[in-house]
């Protein structure tokens, strides 16, 4: 039990990693093409990648005798809200990129981790004093990143700060229908889902060119192969095998990865939006951080007790 548990923290902290450095791509990335461009084909990417993933689990299982989780109706039900949450979450995101530095968004991305228990309140639970501090703590590290002098809003950060919530109902639907299907079949689908919508978009109302396209493969490949058909799929199966209070605050270092990866890439020479964070940004990064991890001890001290 033990070991399946920290296999679980490890899966989970390798997608941390991996969604930490995406927020490097999807900057680089939109420099090139369109946010919805960039998400419809990164999605189809990892769907993709998927496939041949699943063909090869599913004869390992019949071969050795082990029962295949088929394409049931739960399943296309939970892919299709995953994909429909996860289209607006990340369309989202990376509009909000294009006017806001990575590390930035990596933190406002976080908030989902005090959202997630203020939804509980439509269940019919109370938040406790734990999670009213944390929500302070957010919007005091909100206000040091994100308003400027003249107390205005960026509105880069404004649609990181919307996507978290769609982030938020992302979680929820995982881990609503993760225990009665295929991990990786559902995010085949929910990727298949939100790379369709966005392709459909795209076609539509924007006019695409391919030489964009091929001139930003790397971060659309990074995102679509690492981002997507790993990290994504990592998040569903990793929760399986640890508590979810542990697989929040491992999954919020996505974070602190982001602004890590930033300073790096500053360091080297490339031009992020935004550049280096100040230290009013940094004080900013330090409450919300805090306040993701506050809000979970509520679950701590009731697993203590327990």
């Amino acid at each position: 039990m033990r070991n399946q548990k920290l296999k679980g923290n490890l899966l989970l902290l390798f997608t941390a990693v991996v969604w930490g450095a995406s927020f490097i791509a999807q900057s680089k990335g939109v420099e090139q093409v369109s946010p919805v461009a960039f998400i419809g084909i990164r999605s189809l990417l990892g769907s993709a990648v998927l496939l041949p993933v699943i063909l090869f689990l599913d004869r390992r299982r019949k071969k050795k005798g082990r029962e295949v989780m088929g394409w049931n109706k739960p399943l296309w039900l939970g892919g299709i809200l995953c994909g429909l949450f996860l289209c607006a979450a990340t369309t989202l995101q990376t509009m909000g990129m294009v006017e806001t530095s990575p590390g930035k968004a990596g933190f406002i991305t976080a908030l989902y981790m005090v959202i997630i228990p203020l939804c509980q309140i439509f269940r019919g639970r109370k938040p406790s004093s734990a999670v009213l501090v944390s929500v302070l703590l957010a919007v005091g590290g909100m206000y040091l990143m994100c308003i400027g002098g003249s107390f205005t809003l960026n509105r880069g950060d404004l649609l990181i700060f919307a996507c978290a919530f769609f982030f938020a109902g992302h979680i929820l639907v995982i881990d609503h229908f993760s225990p009665m299907v295929d991990g990786i079949k559902l995010s085949c689908v929910q990727f298949f889902v939100c790379g369709l919508i966005n392709t459909c978009w795209m076609l539509l109302f924007e006019e695409v060119t391919l030489g964009p396209i091929l001139q930003s493969w790397m971060s659309i490949g990074y995102a679509g192969v690492f981002s997507c058909g790993v990290a994504y799929t990592l998040q569903i199966v990793g929760q399986k095998y640890t508590d979810p209070t542990s697989a929040s605050i491992i999954m919020s270092l996505e974070s602190v990865f982001a602004t890590l990866f930033t300073v790096l890439c500053v360091a080297l020479g490339w031009d992020l939006t935004g550049g280096q964070l100040t230290l009013k940004e940094l004080c900013g990064c330090a409450l919300m951080f805090g306040a993701i991890l506050l809000v979970q001890l509520p679950d701590l001290r009731q697993k203590k007790n327990t």
